[in-house]
């Protein structure tokens, strides 16, 4: 069965997946603030144990972005899988 999508439901799709990758960039950006600050913490602090503080910053930078790109690819994933129920959904449900 070919569906055609009316405009407010092809408008509803192009901004959950702008909003997927929206989501997907706010990872980016934290990780890269927390990359910036452990890079730069042992420059401006003179702490006894500062490469201790830098490598968890850029643990926490470096998992940020798994989680992010991870977190883009299943919800990727489950547009695509939710778009077939976009459209003409009544003639599923009554035959």
């Amino acid at each position: 069965m070919n569906k055609d999508l009316i405009l407010r439901e092809k408008l509803a799709l192009q901004r959950t997946v702008l909003a997927n990758q929206t989501t997907l960039l706010a990872f980016i950006r934290t990780a890269m603030y927390f990359m910036v600050a452990g890079i730069s913490i042992n420059n401006l602090l003179d702490y006894k144990y500062g490469h201790y503080v830098q490598f968890g910053f850029v643990t926490i930078a470096i998992f940020l972005l798994l989680v992010g790109f991870a977190n883009y690819k299943i919800q990727k994933k489950k547009i695509a899988e939710s778009e077939i129920h976009v459209g003409d959904f009544k003639d599923e449900y009554l035959m």
